[in-house]
């Protein structure tokens, strides 16, 4: 039985630890989750404005650490009871959103891996069900590391979650699982989407002297045979990305944008600006030198908000601002960019550029002049620049994989050295304390 209850620690540590480092990557999916379940149960006027963050990243960092505690045996006693009352609370709590379905999902896994409401709920009673074996089990299971290096694991896991959390949060996560990432061709997920629910084929049943045949619209038959059925098969998945929700309107004349702007060649520039009334209003310089910069190439810019008349105009009051504004939903515009504002650029549809607001481009890091200029004068096959987009495109799920193992190393390497020193002087101190001992030596 203690083989099954290692393996069940083994289940429950990893569920934490992933669980933890998706939300420590992408807090502010968290935040918004978190609002969202705020404003189902009638919550949302009275929190502070900055809770939600902050919630996200406490529940990011304590996930995080109870799988970590619970892979390396650390704090067994205290280990176990955080990880059965956590589930003890969550399980519940998971059940009645399953049956009342304020939110199509948790976010227990944020973008990464999306659950309905009862995969998650059957996710948690199985989770409920290890944590209960290990917290029968918490004395009798081995250390993965000694009690003098606990505290290093320990101290080293929470300064690591909170520098991933903080850098996340200053910048952008460091892995996109959004359907707008780097690489990602939006024009192709809107039109499926648009497209609805994949390929239909329409059957018919039809008699005649007795036996039955089926037939399609292009096959079918002359009067002599009798209609008995039909029925219609989905030849096609049902593709739904997310991206099928994005709706571009011309803030002044309500004109649909969308199509224009994901069927546009050439480079587009969208500023992502959720609620503009509160958005940084720090870099204003750097958003009109790259107005500038878009004129001069040629390239199409936008700005996207979900803010009213009023903020866009005292907007353009404060900043200066000539590029033209668009409406688009405020939910679809947190999932574009983590930041408000943020930057987005677009070639032939495609995204191959996303900015926070923390370290927007200079002009010159955009490869955009030669290309557009091709791409506007004789519409030829992409130039040297837009060949290493492409490239850099086809390589994003390479980058994914590289990341995640970057992420690894940054956690592995220096625990290693560490835990490596304090063994190391643990060593040291017992040679001494025996030479002391020895009675040769008195």
């Amino acid at each position: 039985m203690i083989v099954v209850a290692g393996a069940m620690r083994l289940l429950l540590g990893l569920t934490f630890v992933f669980s933890g480092v998706v939300k420590l990557i992408d807090p502010r999916g968290t935040q918004y989750k978190i609002e969202d379940y705020a404003s189902a149960f009638g919550l949302g006027g009275l929190l502070p404005e900055s809770l939600p963050l902050v919630l996200a990243c406490v529940l990011a960092t304590t996930e995080f650490l109870i799988g970590i505690y619970q892979l390396f045996a650390i704090r067994r006693r205290l280990a176990s009871w955080v990880s059965l009352c956590f589930l003890l609370i969550m399980t519940p709590l998971t059940l009645y959103l399953a049956v009342t379905n304020p939110i199509s999902d948790c976010g227990c896994f944020g973008d990464a891996i999306v659950l309905t409401n009862w995969q998650t709920f059957a996710k948690n009673v199985v989770l409920l069900v290890c944590a209960a074996v290990v917290f029968h089990y918490r004395t009798a299971l081995p250390r993965f590391v000694s009690r003098r290096s606990q505290w290093i694991v320990a101290l080293y896991s929470f300064v690591f979650a909170i520098l991933l959390a903080g850098y996340c949060l200053w910048r952008l996560p460091v892995i996109d699982f959004r359907p707008y990432h780097v690489g990602a061709d939006i024009r192709q997920a809107w039109t499926d989407d648009q497209q609805g629910s994949g390929g239909f084929v329409t059957t018919f049943i039809l008699e005649k002297d007795g036996q039955q045949r089926e037939f399609t619209l292009e096959d079918y038959p002359d009067s002599t045979w009798t209609f008995v059925d039909s029925r219609t098969i989905q030849t096609g998945e049902a593709k739904h990305s997310g991206v099928g929700e994005l709706l571009i309107q011309d803030a002044l004349t309500g004109e649909d944008l969308t199509e224009a702007i994901l069927y546009d060649p050439g480079y587009t520039f969208l500023l992502v600006a959720p609620y503009i009334e509160k958005a940084d209003d720090g870099v204003m310089d750097r958003l009109l030198t790259l107005y500038d910069y878009s004129r001069e190439t040629d390239c199409a810019f936008y700005c996207l908000t979900s803010s009213g008349e009023q903020a866009i105009a005292l907007w353009q009051e404060m900043t200066g601002a000539e590029y033209p504004f668009c409406l688009t939903d405020a939910v679809v515009l947190k999932t574009m960019v983590r930041s408000n504002p943020g930057l987005m650029l677009l070639h032939d549809g495609k995204v191959v550029g996303k900015w926070p607001s923390t370290a927007l481009p200079e002009p010159h890091q955009l490869p955009v002049k030669e290309e557009q200029q091709e791409v506007r004068s004789a519409e030829q096959e992409p130039g040297p620049a837009g060949q290493e987009l492409n490239a850099s495109m086809e390589d994003a799920g390479e980058s994914v994989a590289k990341t995640a193992v970057g992420l690894l190393s940054w956690y592995v390497v220096p625990l290693l050295i560490f835990l490596l020193f304090d063994a190391v002087s643990m060593a040291v101190g017992k040679m001494r304390q025996k030479h002391n001992t020895n009675p040769i030596n008195n």
